[in-house]
């Protein structure tokens, strides 16, 4: 039995919960065994560059017959306890002894207490301790694997509340005491495995319309759906997942070497768990988020040069040399602006550049809010559901691997209160290059500016001298050479394209909106400073930290769509 924590490994996992009845009719066992294995060998085939692992209650009944079946097939498995073990004990006919021999292959998480009551002593109490299983359980997963007769039954925490809340984010008895971020959204989170299965009571036979050992996908969206395979939706969520997971296992030894998280800096106090897993997994993805902006803007500006060469090859054949040589070289330069457009497409260098960033940044409010308390460590919930929730349904693989980060923080554990001035020192920071966020933000919208009035000057230089070409050809065309001519020709026509490439590449890379947008950011960044160096007791100073937090995932949600607009196409225009 271990607990859970450790170094993040390159291959990325697919968390699948399971949830369902303790009283299983015995004669349905065995074809229950049989669906559930089915279910878990297919999601092993079909993503093959994730960690398939289990998390469950370890309940009697469905819980331990999935987790029976994961094991056998060498598939890691979280146990997930509502209280203490001695506590739990009581729950099973065989006082927890199927139970301890499971959890010693197992890795153990512990749920904390909720106030009001004991659940030792308090049916109350217990039953939302039971609830809060399912809430962490559902927000903690990709797949909940249901094994339910599908009613939704009247017990608070039972298997068809936790399908209720996994479907709706809403859980009818229980109150988890946070606001849900995005209620009304769309929810990608929702998806799930139900194998029908019957009671072991009078009145258990499955909803009308269900025999026992029928599987179905079920979403909100999509409803109720047979079959083997999910909607395509989630399919290319979980895509994306192991795309993720495929490119840190190619480039694992790159990103050991020289990728570097935010605690290299870090002072002399207690980590606390989970943290460094969170920090790993942000150097990981900012590594690969810096590799693939590399490659695409390498991408980028080849285009543009080569749709000025193209214009000026076009140009010279057009109106100067009529030879085939010419006609020859503007197909190869179109021939070469496809073939790195094809290889950019098709290694995805813009989309992976965008989602790796974004899900650096993600990672990089977690780790700062971890650390300085903002999140309460004994929460089921996950706290950054609102991050992309707005945008395609294929983000949301970016909010699974902060996921996997929060499930393996130590609910028990809460960080000294020194962590505070540290994450304001190193993540706000100052206005001076080099110093967190703000000295960051304040610097990019300075450098952008002056990047911007440089596009803007030599764009119109072009633009005029183009034109000052034609009006010198125009008056003295008769006295210059014929050579002379043609090359003031070539260059009358050169200079326009060159201004009006420039202008593209620079939208390409959005400057114009990337300094509004570093502005906001740098005066967000410089009022938090501001109120957090006037004081305040630590309640106050960690909402800052919050908002700060909310305002930078909201910003990087739109730099993400931004840039989304602006691909890489071959010709550059």
């Amino acid at each position: 039995m271990r607990r859970v924590g450790g170094e993040p490994e390159p291959r990325q996992r697919l968390s699948i919960a399971v949830t369902g009845h303790r009283d299983l009719v015995p004669d349905e066992i065995p074809l229950l065994r049989e669906k559930v294995r089915e279910f878990l060998q297919r999601m092993v085939a079909e993503y093959p560059d994730l960690q398939v692992e289990l998390l469950s209650g370890m309940a009697e009944g469905a819980d331990q017959l999935a987790v029976g079946q994961a094991l056998e097939l060498g598939l890691p498995v979280l146990a997930i306890l509502p209280f203490s073990l001695d506590s739990y004990r009581t729950d099973f006919a065989d006082d927890g002894k199927d139970l301890e021999a499971l959890l010693e292959c197992c890795e153990l998480i512990t749920l904390p207490t909720l106030p009001g009551g004991d659940p030792a002593v308090d049916p109350v109490a217990r039953d939302r301790q039971y609830a809060q299983l399912g809430v962490f359980l559902s927000n903690h997963c990709q797949v909940l694997l249901a094994l339910w007769d599908g009613r939704e039954g009247g017990q608070v925490g039972g298997t068809g509340s936790v399908m209720t809340y996994h479907l709706t984010a809403v859980m009818p008895g229980f109150d988890i005491g946070e606001a849900t971020p995005n209620l009304l959204a769309s929810n990608e989170n929702d998806l799930a495995y139900h194998v029908v299965c019957s009671r072991h009571r009078k009145g258990g036979e499955p909803e009308a319309v269900m025999a026992p050992g029928e599987c179905y996908w079920v979403t909100v969206d999509f409803g109720r759906q047979s079959g083997d395979h999910m909607p395509w939706d989630y399919d290319l969520m979980l895509d994306r997942l192991g795309t993720f997971s495929r490119d840190l296992q190619r480039w694992s030894a790159e990103i050991a070497e020289q990728s570097r998280g935010l605690l290299h800096d870090e002072p002399d106090l207690p980590v606390p768990p989970g943290v460094r897993y969170t920090d790993r997994l942000y150097a990981m993805a900012d590594w690969m988020a810096v590799h693939y902006r590399k490659d695409f803007n390498f991408g980028l500006l080849l285009s543009h040069v080569l749709a000025v060469a193209m214009g000026a090859v076009f140009i010279i054949y057009s109106e100067f040399v009529e030879r085939w040589g010419m006609a020859l070289m503007f197909m190869a330069l179109f021939a070469t602006g496809v073939i790195f457009h094809f290889v950019g497409e098709r290694r995805e260098w813009h989309r992976k550049y965008l989602d790796y960033r974004a899900l650096a940044e993600g990672l990089r409010v977690q780790v700062y809010w971890s650390l300085a308390g903002v999140t309460d460590a004994r929460s089921a919930t996950f706290a950054y559901d609102n991050f992309l929730q707005k945008q395609d349904v294929d983000l949301a693989w970016i909010r699974h691997v902060m996921r996997s980060a929060s499930l393996r923080r130590d609910r028990h554990h809460v960080p000294d209160e020194r962590w505070v001035d540290w994450v304001v020192a190193e993540w706000v920071g100052e206005e001076s290059p080099g110093h967190g966020q703000l000295g960051y933000y304040a610097h990019q919208a300075r450098s952008r500016v002056r990047t911007y009035r440089r596009t803007q000057v030599l764009s119109l230089v072009a633009l005029w001298g183009g034109i000052a070409m034609a009006g010198f050809l125009a008056v003295f065309a008769t006295r210059l050479s014929e050579d002379t001519t043609v090359i003031l020709l070539i260059l009358m026509g050169i200079l326009p394209l060159l201004a009006a490439v420039r202008d593209a590449y620079s939208h390409k890379k959005a400057d114009k909106e990337l300094i509004k947008q570093y502005r906001f950011m740098a005066h967000v960044f410089a009022n938090a400073r501001g109120k957090l160096d006037g004081g305040g007791d630590l309640a106050f100073r960690r909402r800052v930290l919050r908002a700060v937090g909310d305002a930078a995932l909201e910003e990087h949600a739109e730099w993400l769509l931004m840039h989304r607009e602006r691909p890489l196409e071959h010709g550059g225009i």
